[in-house]
């Protein structure tokens, strides 16, 4: 288990890392916390198994290109190519919004997929791979409201304060009946987000689909808009994963 531990804190370092170059050995070591011979061996047999990769002129490390083939698989798996993308595109098409991609992962959500619209001088963007706690904006709402109780009661003892939590499980409610969530300036200020769920052919949370905008002139009727086409978005895409008639009948009323 501590192998595995300081695999991963390596690797979520080199995902931090704002800089293409990588890392040196010693700066790993510092920010791990071990001495240069145990970040040796750690990073010996991460290499053998592709998950990092070492540049041979500057000697600095870097991810491996394992985690593009296990993403792609992902995807494939997911049926990301033929089902989900064409979606995403045609509400970036519709809303002139950069659309995101969001899956539950514990605790927070994962963006793994963005389409951008570069109509906008300024718009609201997040990074590929960016990790959110999952009570905090519109796409973790739409997920959490869709989730079983035991899952959600899990990270609300962990993420929400106790005084808050009742108020927060009347949203979800409201969020669940309605078949989105809209959230306002939560993770950053004058922005708004607007999150639908996905669900697969079992009815469980498969992912969300969001856009976010900046507030500034934002009116009722673009809301409006907006809204309607997130919501259609994560119903299309919910029934071409199998989502059955009846359960998209529940979800749309």
């Amino acid at each position: 288990m501590q192998s595995i531990d300081r695999a991963m804190g390596v690797i979520k370092i080199l995902v931090s890392n704002p800089s293409e170059e990588g890392m040196s050995i010693t700066e790993l070591s510092n920010e791990c916390g071990l001495p240069v011979s145990s970040m040796h061996r750690v990073l010996k047999s991460m290499s053998q198994h592709g998950m990092i990769q070492q540049d041979s002129a500057t000697k600095r490390y870097n991810l491996g290109n394992i985690w593009l083939e296990y993403g792609l698989h992902m995807y494939d798996t997911m049926d990301y190519t033929s089902k989900i993308r064409p979606e995403l595109v045609r509400l970036t098409d519709e809303t002139e919004e950069s659309v995101y991609l969001s899956q539950p992962m514990g605790l927070e959500s994962l963006i793994i997929e963005r389409i951008d619209n570069e109509k906008h001088a300024i718009r609201v963007y997040d990074k590929l791979g960016s990790r959110i706690p999952m009570h905090i904006g519109a796409a973790n709402k739409s997920m959490l409201a869709y989730m079983p109780t035991g899952e959600v009661k899990k990270i609300f003892n962990q993420s929400v304060p106790k005084e808050e939590q009742a108020a927060f499980w009347e949203l979800l409610e409201t969020v669940k009946e309605q078949g989105y969530a809209i959230s306002h300036g939560e993770r950053t200020e004058g922005t708004t987000g607007v999150g639908a769920p996905i669900l697969n052919h079992f009815g469980q949370v498969q992912g969300a689909v969001s856009v976010g905008v900046v507030s500034y002139n934002l009116t009722e009727e673009r809301l409006e808009f907006l809204t309607y086409n997130v919501r259609e978005t994560g119903r299309r895409i919910s029934a071409k994963l199998g989502y059955s008639e009846l359960q998209e009948r529940r979800y749309r009323s």
